[in-house]
């Protein structure tokens, strides 16, 4: 596949990934405590079957799979970005705190007795203050240099673990399962996601529109500048893209580990450094993973299911590990 044209390997790439994302979803629209066959599940798609089995894939893991590729999506794209903006590769989603403001303000409102409706509302308004307070501190001073940023960030998102460690810590034991279940990953939701959905395919729109940018990017700042590429323009975008695309991802899904910093560094070890390439395939790839992962949640140890944050580390290690020493070689 090396030898093909970049632009033909690319679409063949892409292909892939999307073969992946798909054959994933309909694994997960087959298993679970009641599993169905292929012939069933196609005449439930195609609107031929009615009944329980219709119910039970149409209302219940249809959502949940559409949930987790949104999610993973989210997540991927998010720590692809952040990478970038950080110039570190052991960057993920939530290495500037945006999870741990998102996390606080769930737990509270847990904590609160507030239904389930304002969770959702909670961890976006939280995550929201997190993205600011870094935003704010970082810009104090007029600086804007990937090591500020990162350092005030991890400082924060450290603030934050104290504070979930003292929730937790308070909280009744009746709370504490469903606090610390959401916080390795929760995609239980019953409604299918719209504006996340939305949010998802334009974040990849216009970091489409900027790959050429963040191509030279990746060189230096000194380098993209000198290519005409305004470079603070560009990592301002990045962090409030990245910031909002980790905020909606925690709100939708809690917070998932393993996915934003992995599945970049796996499409770069397959097909290289190219971000025409690497976001779009970022997106379909954490999609696919997530889904597979929650399928696995829900199948290994039915009836009682693991927080999907727990297979995404026992899916993605093994599989990053073959590929690094792939590449080693």
């Amino acid at each position: 596949m090396n030898r093909l044209p970049t632009a033909h390997r690319n679409r063949v790439m892409l292909l892939l990934f999307l073969l992946f994302a798909v054959l994933a979803s309909l694994l997960a629209l087959k298993m679970g405590s009641s599993s169905i066959s292929w012939q069933t599940l196609w005449q439930i798609l195609r609107g031929e079957e009615s009944g329980v089995l219709s119910t039970v894939v149409l209302d219940l893991r249809l959502p949940r799979v559409v949930t987790a590729f949104v999610a993973g999506g989210l997540l991927a794209l998010s720590g692809l970005l952040m990478q970038i903006l950080l110039r570190n590769p052991l960057a993920d989603p939530y290495v500037l705190g945006v999870s741990g403001g998102a996390a606080v303000a769930a737990l509270l409102s847990l904590m609160a007795g507030l239904s389930a409706v304002w969770m959702a509302p909670a961890a976006f308004g939280g995550a929201l203050l997190s993205m600011a307070l870094v935003f704010g501190m970082t810009r104090m001073h007029g600086s804007w240099e990937p090591t500020r940023l990162l350092l005030t960030g991890v400082v924060i998102a450290a603030g934050w673990g104290a504070v979930i460690t003292f929730l937790l810590a308070v909280s009744s034991d009746q709370a504490l399962r469903g606090m610390v279940f959401w916080l390795m990953g929760d995609l239980g939701q019953p409604d299918l996601p719209g504006w996340e959905l939305l949010l998802l395919l334009l974040g990849g729109a216009i970091a489409l529109l900027m790959a050429r940018e963040i191509n030279v990017l990746t060189r230096g700042g000194a380098q993209a500048a000198a290519f005409g590429v305004s470079v603070e323009r560009l990592r301002l975008v990045l962090f409030l893209l990245a910031s909002l695309l980790t905020a909606t991802a925690v709100t939708l899904a809690g917070s998932v580990g393993f996915v934003g910093l992995v599945v970049p560094h796996m499409i770069r070890l397959i097909s290289g450094g190219d971000h025409r390439l690497l976001i779009p395939a970022s997106i379909l790839l954490g999609g696919g993973l997530l889904i597979l992962s929650d399928t696995l949640a829900r199948t290994l140890l039915a009836p009682q299911q693991l927080p999907v944050g727990v297979v995404t580390a026992m899916v993605g290690v093994p599989l990053f590990l073959y590929l690094l020493q792939r590449s080693g070689r």
